[in-house]
């Protein structure tokens, strides 16, 4: 099979996934002063588009393979995809995933799959979920159902190009769509390109997982040395073979989005719209305010399957982000009133205290402690640091770089 708009309008004959609404955004509209559409691919089967590329692939297998069963690595979304693909087709399915996938896809992984479907977690990003997947489907005799890195998985993920381009009725100006390992990206740039060939495509990744961008610098798909897996639906350490040429030849435009600016724009979401986006989900609303916008946008929420536990990370996030959250070690003289100094001489109305833990009495004189503080607005960062350097204390403010964040959060 290649990846074509033929190929791709094929697959949306046959495909199970939902048709998901194209909703224009009040907020972001307003905010931005274009039309913004978004296409709600978290309201899809298993709360995301992966469905779409699952089942395209998994339908097109013979008798025989799906006898042998399946097997799949994943970060979540990808094995839902398979789990209802397999409860469908009556086929059992291996599915890998790292041991950080949120429970929340866990738990719905295995609903969805029922006895078809037993789950194996294994290592700490999807790369190496990817490299059990693949050991255990040569030892099992199953066949690999790839996250995006098929030409049919593209073309199952093109459906959701099929499907917007019919809403929508007229082209978009701009149309902006998350990147992981590209295959929803290079199967909506497949169907839109050939529909609306003067639409600009725009990839979104997350900042420490942009995979895609280092492909195009490189001239082919790259390894990443590290990778930041908080937009696990987008972390992806290196970019499919089969999409890439895809992305490089259609896709107009990549963006970074910092994982603050995501963590920010997911409660936006939740809290102005109703609407629950995991981080991938997030990822290319969350860039519009890079773009140059203009006319009629379309942006892609890709998944919902975001674990609630992980909201108090993802304020704690939006919050720094924001400017509105510091960090300080403070070194106190170890002496009666010394915190109610701080108390009365370095904070003013309007910054309060939200974390305060001593780390350890160095000596009789002095003990360092670590204080959080929220601000209600960020411009009053300047006023408290002058405050602080008035101060007979020693303090350090903790750069939002600083590997000391990683214990914070």
């Amino acid at each position: 099979m290649s990846v074509t708009p033929a190929e791709i309008a094929a697959a949306a004959t046959r495909t199970i996934a939902q048709r998901t609404p194209l909703e224009r955004s009040e907020r972001l509209s307003e905010r931005y002063g274009v039309e913004v559409l978004l296409k709600r691919e978290d309201l899809q089967l298993g709360r995301s588009y992966k469905v779409r590329g699952a089942y395209n692939f998994m339908s097109s297998l013979a008798p025989d393979e799906l006898a042998k069963g399946v097997v799949c690595a994943s970060a979540g979304n990808h094995a839902q995809g398979v789990a209802i693909s397999a409860a469908r087709l009556g086929v059992k399915a291996h599915i890998f995933v790292p041991t950080n996938t949120p429970r929340q896809k866990r738990d719905r992984i295995l609903a969805f799959g029922g006895d078809y479907v037993t789950l194996t977690l294994v290592g700490g990003t999807f790369d190496e979920a990817a490299a059990a997947a693949l050991a255990a489907s040569t030892q099992e005799g199953s066949t690999y159902v790839p996250a995006f890195d098929d030409e049919r998985i593209v073309v199952g993920q093109g459906t959701v190009g099929v499907e917007l381009t019919q809403q929508a009725e007229r082209p978009l100006d701009v149309l902006a769509v998350p990147i992981g390992g590209g295959g929803l990206l290079a199967g909506v740039a497949t169907w839109v390109k050939d529909v609306w060939p003067d639409t600009r495509i725009v990839g979104i990744e997350p900042v420490g997982a942009a995979s895609m961008r280092a492909a195009l610098a490189a001239g082919h798909p790259v390894q990443l040395d590290r990778l930041d897996t908080f937009v696990d639906g987008a972390s992806v350490g290196r970019v499919g073979e089969a999409t890439y040429p895809i992305v490089r030849d259609l896709v107009d435009e990549l963006v970074e989005v910092e994982v603050g600016a995501v963590c920010v724009e997911m409660l936006d979401l939740y809290q102005t719209d109703g609407i629950i986006a995991e981080p991938a989900g997030a990822l290319a609303t969350a860039a519009l305010a890079q773009l140059d916008l203009s006319g009629r946008v379309g942006v892609v929420v890709s998944g919902g399957n975001n674990d609630v536990s992980r909201y108090a990370e993802v304020i704690e996030r939006a919050l720094v982000h924001q400017g509105l959250r510091h960090y300080f070690l403070v070194s106190f003289p170890q002496k009666p009133g010394a915190l109610r100094g701080f108390l009365d001489d370095v904070l003013a109305e309007g910054e309060d205290i939200v974390v305060f833990e001593y780390i350890k009495k160095s000596n009789r004189e002095t003990g360092p402690a670590l204080i959080g503080i929220d601000l209600d607005r960020a411009a009053s960062i300047g006023g408290l640091l002058q405050r602080m350097s008035e101060s007979q204390l020693t303090i350090e403010k903790i750069p939002g770089d600083s590997p000391l964040f990683t214990f914070l959060r």
